[in-house]
């Protein structure tokens, strides 16, 4: 299975690309996981929020692999416990869908962005860094497989 997360966002803190980097090692040959991180648009100088986020929207759709099946991560999503992102998991699994999730920026996505997403997601209701929003997504997928492959890393 194909997993792309697209990261508005660079330059992280050393202990967000470690714990990405032991997550998606933990995947095995099963899951191709990759990381893609967006050049994030600079703000002020006559740029505002809205200007900002249409030239992150351009980054990420250029970025999106073809045909995946886009899942956007947003406040307004629906929260899936594992057990539910393990079941999407394996029914995109089973279509054969290459599947992208997009981080947005410190000011979101713009409305089209959602608009093309298959999906919107949240993995919490409180407000996190953009840092560990990608440890957290990782480790949930990695967490997906496992509960998948009946491996012991997930207790119910």
């Amino acid at each position: 299975m194909n997993i792309t997360v697209l990261a508005v966002g660079t330059k992280m803190p050393r202990w967000v690309d470690e714990a990405v980097g032991e997550y998606a090692k933990r995947f095995g040959r099963d899951v191709n996981y990759v990381l893609k991180e967006i050049k994030p648009e600079k703000r002020g100088a006559g740029v505002n929020a809205a200007q900002g986020m249409a030239a992150e929207e351009k980054r990420i759709l250029e970025a999106v692999p073809a045909g995946a099946y886009l899942v956007v991560l947003d406040e307004r999503g629906k929260a899936p416990t594992s057990v539910e992102l393990a079941a999407h998991l394996k029914q995109w699994q089973q279509n054969g869908e290459h599947v992208c999730f997009v981080i947005g920026g410190a000011d979101g996505m713009t409305d089209y962005l959602k608009q093309q997403a298959r999906m919107m997601m949240r993995l919490s209701s409180l407000t996190m860094p953009h840092g560990m929003v990608r440890v957290l997504l990782t480790e949930q997928l990695y967490r997906a497989v496992s509960i998948l492959h009946n491996h012991p890393y997930h207790r119910e």
